[in-house]
């Protein structure tokens, strides 16, 4: 029985809740939006506000409702855990609004925070309820023993659960108890966040652009990696490698999209190994612009690894597909749901995450084989084409 057809008959209605939303940018803000546009006609959205939100919002072909967002948050003290009061508070509040106006049977929980909410809105409303789950969201349950009685009871009352990679849904198994049916979706590309289409590809002069704005010779083998600047992203360890990869005469730059904290210690580093030169930090580059970085690259590489001290892990890694759907072959640390987004000599290289030398192989293979590096790069384009499909989620709820 198809999603669609299901629908059809029983006129389901559907209220997607989630804290962070588009036009807000970020992996869990794409993946809840592709969700909502495979079934425009049946959802309403819930968020937290952002800016440029009343202009995204009345460009979508579903209705998107907003909870108050106050900007000084950011400037106050404590002003990260009053955020977390008001999104609990709001969620809650303007969910049964909805429910009185839309008298929605099915609410979607975007991702696992502010779970308290969800909760007791099962106990109150006569509704079903699934939670999406990205890897990160799972970690604040396990702080103490309260909050993971809590989350466990949630994720027990939920109809289904799905978890955005193979890596998310073991950890979730192996830290929680529940019967609670799980699904594996993983994220897709979506091409108009790039302002392209399926087929499309970017215009050959903005991409050549990317290279000369850099100073970046046409010959030389780039690569590019776009994130956060942080240091589980591993953009030392990347760049920890360009003298060994000169020295073998390969003629490499480094490009980072991104920024955070450690740009400075980052083109210190660059600086400390002669590489200055060869490091280039292009800082923020909107989505609408990121497609000729991707396509004006040669290698993709994130060392992505977990990071301890900043309780953090890698859920999937949508970037790794977005670079294989302009084509490029990607290198990446075998952590986390990473393998479920890059396949070993398939559509990328996997490395471990603690060694240098594993690193310095690949790259130096990937750079010095042009051959290698286009048949790679063929196939992450066929596995970025294919979309994630919620097709089989309604019928497992309707029969929970």
């Amino acid at each position: 029985m198809s999603l669609i057809s299901t629908f059809d008959n029983m006129k389901i209605d559907v209220l997607m809740v989630s804290r962070t939303f588009l036009p807000m940018e970020g992996g869990i803000e794409e993946y809840v939006y592709n969700r909502c546009l495979q079934d425009p006609d049946r959802i309403v959205v819930l968020a937290a506000n952002c800016p440029g939100a009343d202009e995204f919002d009345r460009l979508q072909p579903f209705l998107v409702y907003r909870w108050p967002n106050p900007k000084i948050l950011k400037k106050i003290l404590f002003g990260g855990l009053i955020k977390q009061f008001i999104c609990l508070f709001w969620s809650f509040v303007i969910s049964i609004k909805l429910y009185q106006k839309h008298r929605y049977q099915y609410l979607e929980w975007g991702h696992g925070y502010d779970f308290l909410s969800l909760l007791i809105l099962g106990y109150l409303l006569p509704i079903k309820y699934i939670v999406y789950l990205h890897g990160n969201d799972l970690l604040c349950p396990l702080k103490n023993s309260l909050l993971k009685s809590v989350f466990s009871l949630t994720l027990k009352r939920a109809s289904c659960i799905v978890c955005n990679s193979s890596f998310t849904k073991e950890y979730l198994t192996s830290n929680f108890l529940f019967l609670t049916p799980v699904q594996v979706i993983n994220p897709g590309v979506r091409p108009e966040k790039f302002g392209l289409s399926f087929g499309e590809y970017p215009d050959p002069v903005s991409v050549k652009a990317v290279r000369y704005q850099c100073n970046i010779p046409d010959h030389a083998i780039l690569i590019l990696s776009v994130g956060r600047l942080v240091k589980r992203k591993g953009f030392d360890r990347m760049i920890a490698q360009l003298p060994a990869l000169v020295d073998k005469g390969l003629d490499v730059h480094y490009l980072v999209c991104g920024r955070g904290a450690m740009e400075g210690e980052l083109q210190e580093l660059a600086q400390q190994l002669g590489m200055g030169s060869r490091v280039h930090f292009a800082g923020y580059v909107p989505d609408v612009e990121l497609g000729n970085y991707y396509a004006a690259c040669d290698v993709f590489a994130m060392l992505t690894f977990f990071d301890a001290t900043a309780a953090s892990i890698e859920g999937f890694g949508i970037v790794y597909v977005e670079a294989g759907f302009f084509g490029k072959p990607v290198i990446a640390s075998r952590v986390g749901g990473v393998v479920d987004a890059v396949h070993h000599l398939q559509n990328g290289l996997l490395v471990e995450p603690t060694s240098p030398t594993d690193l310095l192989d690949a790259l130096s293979q990937l750079c010095a084989d042009a051959d290698l590096r286009e048949r790679l790069g063929k196939t992450g384009q066929a596995f970025a084409k294919r979309q994630p499909s919620y097709q089989a989620l309604y019928p497992s709820v309707i029969s929970a």
